[in-house]
């Protein structure tokens, strides 16, 4: 088995009172493709800031481990450091390229620090002399080498803001590629492709994994693309994880299911009949861990929804709407139904016969 790139350990994030993610451990093996999945709000980008350096954690540890032995702690690195020395890129949820741009300039500036360090941060780029000229080429051959693999090459000279949107996002992986990243952090790069066009971002992905070494970590809502190009998913529910383990188990496991696949409420007890058993349905709605994770929040727990949660902080108390989390609703569709069963005895059978 492939040793791990990168290992979360206890991560919480907290937001004021709120807990965005709750005593989170996962590893992604090195030359994998590792989802991370889960409902909208599960924390999964924030997730990936505290990896990629926009947030600081506020527990936890996460390692990088590279090629040559090096292993970094991330949450203790600067942004741009965490790039540059554990070479970690990301792209984002929303489209971020300069788009009045050709494509080629796109991909240049990419290896913006790489051809300044080869012009001696002085004028010598301007006039072409020394190293630079050299690595101007280099650079210049990298970008070609990006655009062929990502289809693009026709349209080198193009603006980026002329491509469709799938051309778009594909321009995008190939740009953080140029950086030289031994992982790749992709946030929904399949949102809003068609099929076709998710079919090529497979590809361009498959491609990466296959003949670069560079291991994948991808926040992904289009299970087709996950289930179809991932070594390995990490399903998240209210900041902690539920599931961990191959495309396989956790397209079966019924937490993600009934968490995730959009299993209708009134389908929630037959499905977990249907691939568990009663043991699951009770560990759907267990604890989390309390002597690593954080304390009662005023906002969404990283455990079972309660009708009132008292502020940490202070006495103040906030309302939480029931019927949040669906295995609590599990255990109360199944309190219902024995009750039903109960008063549906003869009087005989309830001890209150003649």
């Amino acid at each position: 088995m492939p040793d791990p790139i990168l290992k979360v350990e206890h991560l919480s994030m907290k937001f004021g009172g709120l807990v965005a993610i709750g005593d989170l451990s996962f590893e992604a093996r090195r030359g994998d493709i590792t989802a991370l999945i889960g409902p909208n709000g599960a924390g999964k980008t924030t997730v990936f800031n505290c990896i990629t350096g926009f947030y600081k954690p506020t527990e936890g540890m996460i390692t990088m481990a590279r090629r040559d032995g090096s292993a970094y702690l991330l949450e203790r690195l600067p942004g741009h450091e965490i790039t540059a020395r554990a070479r970690v890129a990301r792209t984002f949820q929303n489209i971020r390229l300069f788009s009045g741009m050709t494509l080629l300039e796109n991909l240049l500036v990419a290896q913006h620090n790489k051809l300044m360090k080869a012009s001696g941060y002085t004028i010598l780029g301007l006039v072409g002399i020394g190293g630079y000229r050299r690595a101007s080429a280099e650079a210049i051959d990298l970008a070609k080498f990006w655009l062929e693999k990502a289809d693009l090459i026709d349209r080198a000279d193009d603006p980026a803001g002329d491509l469709p949107y799938g051309a778009q996002r594909r321009l995008e992986i190939a740009r953080a590629m140029c950086t030289g990243p031994e992982l790749l952090c992709l946030d929904e790069p399949a949102a809003g492709l068609n099929p076709r066009e998710s079919h090529a971002l497979n590809a361009l992905l498959n491609d990466i994994k296959d003949h670069t070494g560079t291991s994948i970590l991808l926040i992904e809502h289009d299970m087709s693309v996950v289930m179809e190009i991932s070594d390995h998913v990490v399903v998240l529910e209210y900041g902690r994880k539920i599931s961990d383990g191959d495309p396989t188990s956790v397209k079966s496991d019924p937490k993600v299911i009934a968490a995730y696949l959009g299993v209708e409420d009134e389908e929630i007890v037959e499905v977990l009949t249907e691939v568990g058993d009663d043991r699951v349905i009770e560990e759907l709605d267990a604890e989390p861990d309390r002597d690593h994770g954080p304390p009662d929040s005023a906002s969404m727990l990283a455990g079972p929804v309660t009708d009132t949660i008292a502020h940490s902080d202070d006495e103040e108390r906030v309302s939480v709407m029931r019927g949040a989390s669906k295995a609590e609703r599990i255990e109360e569709r199944e309190a219902r139904d024995r009750a039903a069963g109960i008063s549906g005895q003869p009087d005989d059978k309830r001890g209150g016969g003649e």
